[in-house]
């Protein structure tokens, strides 16, 4: 039985679909979800749905009931993840599972990025657990970007503040392909998997490939971050949040996203999906 939590996001329900392209029958698939009502399309193709709510541990032990390898996908509650995420690992160690992979950050361990210290308190836990573990430190999802392709298309402007910093990016189904690989592969115990693109990008390489494949002008405008975040600002972005998207920006800049170790492709089993062709779906979106 193989439970994949967080399954109506959009790396669970890509990672539910690559088991299925495995060949795991859908009735030893569980999509723990805080919603079951959200997930009636994966019940209806004959995955078993179980409430699994993050903050209420007693649905976590009836979510993970019998789950043999677990996927515990990060939460998307910045503030509140480590408990939360200690709630599953304490679910997955008292159901015996014999795998739990997490979906961390690059470099988790040592990285400066903004995003990492929850999943350095997270891995810390687990390894702690003693429970058999695959550490998925995943790298910047390409589709993080939609939002940003949407704005430039429409003011032919990409503004950052990120210099000729590194983006080793790749599409959220590499991703999902490679989690399938350790959920599904034998000998995944106790590994550490940095999981980037097989090429890194710079932001004014991503406003020419969006040119491209467009046919509308972009420009990379890079400022500085004090600049970058009041400019967030004025279009309407929270102060906070736009202080923590100014931070990511100075990450990018130091190189933290810049890393390409191939393990993703290793694991997905093909090359990582090309800058150009997610751009071209973004903005056909």
């Amino acid at each position: 039985m193989i439970v994949v939590t967080g399954a109506t996001g959009p790396l669970g329900r890509l990672v539910i679909a690559e088991l299925r392209e495995r060949g795991v029958a859908a009735d030893r698939i569980v999509a723990a979800v805080r919603s079951p009502e959200k997930a009636a399309d994966l019940a209806a193709s004959g995955v078993a749905v179980r409430e699994a709510d993050y903050d209420r541990p007693a649905t976590l032990a009836t979510a993970l009931d019998g789950a043999e390898r677990v996927l515990l996908i990060s939460g998307n509650e910045i503030g509140r993840r480590v408990p939360q995420h200690r709630a599953v690992i304490d679910a997955a160690k008292a159901a015996g599972a014999g795998l739990l992979a997490y979906t961390s950050v690059l470099h988790a361990d040592t990285t400066t990025i903004a995003v990492a210290p929850e999943h350095k308190e997270t891995e810390a836990y687990l390894l702690a657990s003693g429970l058999p573990c695959s550490l998925l430190r995943n790298g910047w999802y390409t589709e993080n970007y939609a939002a940003t392709v949407a704005q430039a298309l429409a003011t032919g402007v990409l503004p950052g503040a990120a210099g000729e910093g590194l983006v080793a990016s790749a599409a959220r189904a590499d991703y999902a392909a490679a989690a399938a690989a350790v959920l599904t592969g034998e000998g995944h115990e106790n590994t550490v998997y940095e999981l980037s693109g097989d090429t890194a990008w710079s932001m004014a390489e991503f406003a020419a490939t969006l040119t491209e494949v467009s046919g509308t002008k972009v420009e990379y405008r890079d400022l500085p971050a004090d600049a970058y975040r009041a400019a967030l600002v004025g279009n309407g972005v929270p102060d906070e949040v736009a202080a923590y998207l100014a931070r990511l920006e100075a990450d990018i800049a130091d190189g933290t996203l810049a890393h390409t170790s191939g393990d993703l492709a290793r694991l997905a089993g093909r090359p990582t999906t090309p800058l150009r062709d997610t751009l071209a779906a973004l903005a056909r979106a």
